[in-house]
């Protein structure tokens, strides 16, 4: 996927990211503090959040960092950065500023950042080393990068049997290699990647969650609004073989069902890294 390819599912995906946030928001409640301590977010860092979206981790830190810090948002998508602008605005916090770019291609016009951070980014990228050096080169010395990624696909069902239903109805089938939800979930692999871009004191917390939404049907509105990666395994597909995928997806989706609505296992890995100096 090229860049303009790119920019066009994310600014495409924006509204339901921002829609259906709230539920990852809760799902990833202790894999972002375990981020944002690994990125050694503290008061007074000056921070920058690779591919933020619709922002949540942005907040966070930007909480952290307070009124003598800073936070730079970034993303490909102008649309996912005005919706931290709206969200910064509504929660009164005046210390963030947005600047659109890919994450392998940070700006390079500001004074060395303390600290950087990416939530759920680093494993979609088609080329994650170009994007980690980058951060690495945007760092002070003696900055840490603070990250989270998927774990493997056996402890993320929730979009496992979503992506398994979807690629077999279009007859993809899954690749060897390249970007996808699940694409560093080993972290030997994460580690080395890290340690390649010149990050030391490297360490690895694997947390485990649950990914909640009210209902079955929620759970596959979620995937159709919120996830352009998977709605475009199907997208290009006739009515009625989409049609058949999404209805198998919703009576997998059923298997997760409990009093309390839809609760499926999920599992993240956050890492951290220091530049040396």
């Amino acid at each position: 996927m090229d860049r303009s390819e790119a920019l066009l599912q994310w600014n495409s995906a924006a509204a339901g990211w921002a829609k259906w946030e709230s539920v990852h928001n809760r799902s990833l409640e202790a894999a972002t503090a375990a981020m944002l301590d690994a990125a050694g977010v503290v008061a007074g860092s000056r921070v920058i959040d690779i591919a933020c979206g619709a922002g949540d981790q942005t907040l966070a830190a930007a909480r952290r960092a307070g009124s003598t810090g800073r936070v730079l948002a970034t993303d490909i998508s102008p649309l996912m950065l005005s919706y931290v602008v709206s969200e910064a605005q509504a929660a009164g916090l005046d210390n963030i500023a947005t600047h659109a770019c890919a994450a392998e291609e940070l700006p390079r016009d500001q004074p060395p950042f303390d600290a950087a951070i990416c939530r759920l980014c680093l494993m979609l990228l088609p080329d994650p080393a170009t994007a980690i050096t980058a951060v690495h080169a945007v760092l002070r010395p003696g900055g840490r990068f603070g990250a989270v990624v998927i774990g493997p696909a056996q402890a993320n069902p929730f979009y496992a049997h979503a992506i398994d239903i979807l690629r077999r109805h279009a007859g993809k089938p899954a690749p060897v290699s390249g970007p996808g939800l699940y694409a560093l979930a080993d972290t030997t692999m994460l580690t080395a990647l890290f340690a390649k871009a010149g990050f030391g004191d490297i360490v690895v917390t694997t947390l485990e969650s649950t990914l909640c939404v009210p209902t079955a049907e929620d759970g596959v509105a979620l995937i159709q609004e919120a996830a352009g990666a998977l709605r475009a395994i199907i997208g290009d597909q006739s009515e009625a073989v989409q049609q058949a995928a999404w209805a198998e997806v919703l009576h997998t989706m059923r298997q997760f069902e409990t009093p309390s609505g839809i609760v499926a296992p999920a599992q993240y890995h956050a890492i951290g890294g220091r530049r040396g100096a």
